[in-house]
């Protein structure tokens, strides 16, 4: 829709789930708002057009969620990922309004299905979209649009204009460069996961062989707007949602197709044919985000999961083919890794792992003894053939560094004092709530509580 010329009340930076949180909520209050948003109109939606899932809050069993998941055992999950580093008020935000998601969600067109079966184990605490995201922000924008929301698709924000606190315009480059002006704006327009150069500031020549999950227009431009304007930092340049993908997948957009989740059911080796971490620690959504991190951190930032016929069903196909062989040895060529030690690894894992009840829905009490690093859970021996790799990359969804907000979404300056009529949803903020580890889905959740909660005060406001 056309917004050539027209003063808003409200503009929305990003049109992802966050951005479209923050417009219904806004234009609900009777605010006029524009969403500018940086990707053509077929790849709108940001990283929201690859998500499954929300992670909810909810009391008792529902038509889509099995028993009960409190918001004290949702905070108590989000505490134990980030390793007790985040903001204890605002994470306790967060997990209070989960319980509201699914109701407000489908109020606004969208539907949901059962929990996927396999390694997800998400059936109790996260919520499905009937399509994905895709669907979701499809459904978003034709409501949006009959709400009169206006949309400019391919417009790029390049900066702020912020005097004393106030915000006053946004640059945008589409056909030609002009000024957006509004009483109040919020910045949903994503991390810094797509800027390469900052990407490589952050985490050094490692971060030529990453891939990004998702969109390429999460560049971090306003970010570093806020930040430049005044903006208090919050989290770790380093820190990101990185997850061990298939290293086959394409550079930007593949989506959650490209994940792969038999890592806890076998081994992971390096190309040393090492391995180097505990492949069982925990439940799979509790923590597959914290593997691409490590895979990040072994030479050429590439690994291999290995998994035998055992597993065979067990978890969800890759989008590409495995690499199958009928031996380790032969697999080792396959993969081009010393084959010698690769046996040898294989050999040293099947020693030590220990009898026990083999349980893939849980933490059962198949481990290793005397190994290091120890496989807590799902310890099988790798002697069933024929024998199945995936080769793994560090896929980064998005950065943790953020800016700080405070529970009613207000950015704030360095000295703590909110800035008037500048709001921050989504990526671009959740590094108050993320600081390390991941939970499935709760990108998601903190996307939807702080869009309406940034939406809700940026319009009343900009009406006031």
């Amino acid at each position: 829709m056309s917004s050539a010329g027209a003063r808003y009340d409200v503009v929305v930076i990003g049109g992802g789930n966050a951005g479209l949180c923050a417009a219904f909520t806004a234009r609900e209050l009777g605010a006029r708002v524009l969403v500018l948003e940086c990707a053509p109109r077929a790849l709108r939606g940001g990283n929201s057009r690859h998500t499954r899932n929300l992670r909810c809050a909810h009391a008792a069993p529902t038509e889509l969620l099995t028993d009960a998941y409190s918001e004290e055992e949702l905070l108590a999950d989000l505490e134990r990922a980030n390793e007790g580093e985040t903001d204890e008020a605002l994470a306790r935000l967060v997990a209070a309004r989960s319980a509201e998601c699914v109701s407000w969600i489908a109020a606004r067109g969208a539907r949901f299905q059962a929990a996927l079966r396999g390694t997800l184990q998400l059936s109790r605490t996260n919520a499905f979209f009937l399509g994905g995201g895709t669907a979701l922000m499809n459904t978003y924008y034709a409501a949006a649009e009959k709400l009169g929301i206006d949309f400019r698709y391919e417009a790029e924000v390049t900066s702020l204009t912020i005097r004393n606190g106030v915000f006053e315009s946004a640059r945008v480059r589409s056909n030609g460069a002009e000024d957006v002006h509004a009483n109040a704006v919020v910045v949903a327009a994503g991390g810094f996961e797509a800027n390469l150069d900052w990407l490589r500031e952050a985490w050094g020549d490692a971060a030529r062989n990453f891939i990004v999950r998702g969109t390429p227009y999460n560049t971090g431009t306003m970010l570093r707007a806020l930040l430049d304007a005044g903006a208090a930092p919050v989290g770790d340049a380093r820190e990101c949602h990185a997850v061990a993908i298939d290293g086959r997948a394409p550079k930007f957009d593949g989506g959650i197709v490209t994940r792969l989740d038999c890592v806890p059911l076998g081994i992971v080796v390096d190309r040393d044919a090492a391995r180097f971490y505990d492949e069982g620690e925990d439940v799979w959504p509790k923590r597959y985000a914290i593997w691409g991190k490590l895979v990040a951190r072994r030479r050429d930032q590439v690994a291999y999961s290995i998994v035998d016929a055992r597993v065979r069903g067990l978890f969800m196909p890759s989008v590409y083919p495995a690499i199958e062989a009928a031996s380790i040895r032969e697999l080792a060529a396959r993969l081009e890794l010393p084959a010698e030690r690769l046996e040898a690894t294989v050999a040293e894992f099947n020693r030590a792992v220990q009898p026990g009840s083999f349980d893939h829905t849980k933490l059962d009490d198949c481990r290793t003894a005397g190994l290091s690093p120890a496989k807590t859970h799902w310890a099988q021996r790798l002697d069933t053939p024929p024998y199945t790799a995936y080769p793994l990359r560090p896929g980064i969804t998005f950065t943790y560094l953020s800016v700080r907000v405070d529970a009613r979404a207000r950015v704030l300056a360095t000295g703590g004092a909110p800035f008037e009529n500048v709001y921050a949803a989504g990526e671009v903020m959740a590094g108050n709530v993320l600081r390390k580890g991941y939970i499935a889905g709760i990108g998601m959740t903190i996307g939807t509580v702080f869009g309406r909660i940034a939406g809700e005060s940026a319009g009343r406001h900009a009406t006031k």
